[in-house]
């Protein structure tokens, strides 16, 4: 989640949040928190209009936290509404999870399918050829004659 939309959330401006991470840097690794590329900010941009109309907009790239980035910004805010945002956000989170796995499982199983009905595919093709087999019209044979002959 961006920095802006967790101060929305917070009920506190950007740079108020910021400042509070900053203050406490150690308790925000890399895998907690990281600051967007030009590239990344500029997509966005582009993407969702994040800079604000007029006066500029933002000046520097948002940071973007992860799960444990937003658990941990709880602990610096520990304002009533941040401990409340904080709960609806984990739930957020706890949900998209559940909607990654059930996606997952989704894939698993239509592979699964696949594979078990390839075999199938094959089966059917060969019955299909023995019928198509079946009404074409015989070559023909020279018969032989029936009974015992007597070659002079």
């Amino acid at each position: 989640m961006l920095d802006s939309d967790l101060a929305d959330l917070y009920a506190v401006k950007t740079k108020s949040l910021n400042l509070a991470v900053r203050r406490n840097v150690e308790r925000f690794p890399e895998d907690f928190m990281f600051q967007l590329s030009p590239e990344e900010a500029k997509s966005l941009r582009f993407q969702y209009e994040t800079s604000k109309k007029g006066r500029g907009g933002r000046r520097y790239l948002p940071f973007a936290f992860t799960q444990e980035g937003v658990a941990m910004l709880s602990a610096v805010l520990s304002s009533p509404r941040a401990i409340h945002a904080h709960i609806l956000i984990m739930r957020a989170f706890i949900k998209l999870r559940e909607m990654v796995a059930t996606n997952e499982l989704i894939r698993q199983k239509i592979e699964e399918l696949e594979r078990k009905y390839e075999k199938h595919d094959k089966d059917i093709q060969d019955i299909l050829e023995a019928i198509r087999e079946l009404f074409e019209p015989p070559k023909s044979r020279r018969k032989k004659p029936i009974g015992f002959h007597v070659k002079y």
